[in-house]
């Protein structure tokens, strides 16, 4: 009995029936949970799939709206675009015309001015303030007005066109940014679960994202910005036009007054310069027949010389009759009268001689007077018809 063994045993058969069975029901609860587990696994798979092909075609449809959106806008900008390019070249053609219509100003400008200086070499009465110096000065103010206008219309239609350039700069930024977004969306909608692409993770737009309202409203903004400066430019011009054709028909009318008074003043000057000629054409006629005149009235005195000698003589040789003989008889008082008439008559006729010379003097100084103005004439003639005239030949507007 002192060899007998006591065996070790911690647990009894009932624990040990326990433990099995406790061990038996957690298997049996871990297999309920397990399958529990599955069911809904596979449940909450279904619908995950389910969603997320649901949230995939959602996500397609947007991106297609989005699409549409993005060519909308970016239709609309492409339209504006190319209407605001042909604008553009349309102002760089006005622009052209405007410049061109300035450079034309510039001989007639020259020529008015030049015509006003080869007035001033007008000489005696001739420098007069006359109709045509009235034009002419009213020419040179009109055209130097049209110039100031042109030049500033010019400065609005490169200032215009500047405008348009910078509304087309944002616009095609625009439009190229939505060219950017259109590719990549229409990538993405091409992008599937069977063709999933390599890429970087990395972001590659660090840029804080906006609203589509903000979105929006930015194309919006620069499309409206560029339609109004296009409506400005329509309005630009329609101006221009109305201004080239008013300024071609001013220096055109006023030309052709300038044109009207010079020829005018011509007539009138070449009338004026006729009526002296033939004034001094009547005046040397009366000058030569003055000339014989006097020379009729010289020989008329001299024929007087030889009988007032005669009876002058006559007389003498009867003073010597002696005493009684010398008598006052009808001899001695005819030949008195004949000696008394003769110096009177010669008294007269050196009257009406020096009447003569007087009259010559006056003739040949009124013959000096209209050789001077005829002169004065010429000059004038030789000034507006010969110069002046001519020059304004080389004016010639044409209406852009």
């Amino acid at each position: 009995m002192d060899n007998f063994i006591v065996p070790n045993s911690n647990y009894t058969i009932k624990e040990w029936n326990d433990s099995n069975q406790i061990k038996y029901n957690q298997a049996y609860q871990e297999l309920q949970t397990s399958e529990l587990i599955q069911d809904e696994s596979k449940r909450f798979s279904n619908e995950i799939h389910i969603s997320t092909i649901k949230t995939h075609l959602d996500v397609n449809k947007k991106i297609e709206q989005r699409i549409d959106e993005i060519q909308f806008w970016k239709s609309e900008l492409d339209s504006q675009f190319l209407e605001t390019e042909n604008e553009i070249q349309n102002l760089l053609k006005y622009q052209k015309r405007t410049e061109a219509f300035l450079k034309m100003t510039e001989v007639p400008l020259e020529i008015s001015k030049q015509c006003i200086k080869n007035r001033e070499k007008r000489i005696s009465i001739d420098l007069v303030y006359d109709d045509v110096e009235v034009q002419l000065l009213k020419e040179v103010e009109i055209i130097e007005i049209m110039r100031v206008k042109l030049t500033k219309t010019i400065a609005q239609v490169v200032e215009k066109i500047r405008l348009l350039r910078s509304s087309n700069y944002y616009i095609g930024k625009d439009i190229a940014d939505k060219f950017s977004a259109l590719k990549i969306d229409n990538y993405c909608y091409t992008i599937n679960s069977d063709s999933l692409p390599l890429q970087d993770k990395t972001s590659k737009n660090i840029s804080m994202p906006v609203t589509p309202e903000v979105w929006e409203y930015f194309s919006d903004k620069n499309l409206r910005k560029a339609q109004q400066e296009y409506a400005l430019s329509l309005s630009l011009r329609s101006k221009v036009d109305e201004m080239l054709h008013n300024a071609f028909e001013c220096l055109q009318n006023q030309s052709e007054l300038v044109n009207l008074a010079l020829s005018k003043r011509i007539d009138e000057t070449e009338l004026a310069k006729k009526k002296f000629q033939e004034n001094l054409s009547k005046v040397l006629v009366e000058i030569d027949k003055m000339d014989d005149n006097i020379n009729e009235i010289q020989c008329a005195v001299e024929e007087n010389d030889a009988p007032l000698q005669v009876a002058q003589i006559r007389l003498d040789e009867r003073a010597c009759r002696p005493n009684i003989e010398l008598c006052l008889d009808r001899v001695e008082r005819k030949l008195r009268e004949e000696v008394n008439e003769i110096k009177n008559n010669v008294i007269h006729l050196q009257s009406m001689m020096l009447e003569s010379k007087m009259s010559l003097k006056c003739l040949l100084s009124q013959k000096l007077t209209l050789e001077e103005s005829i002169a004065i004439k010429e000059n004038t003639l030789f000034i507006d018809r010969d110069q002046n005239l001519l020059l304004r030949k080389q004016i010639v507007y044409e209406e852009k």
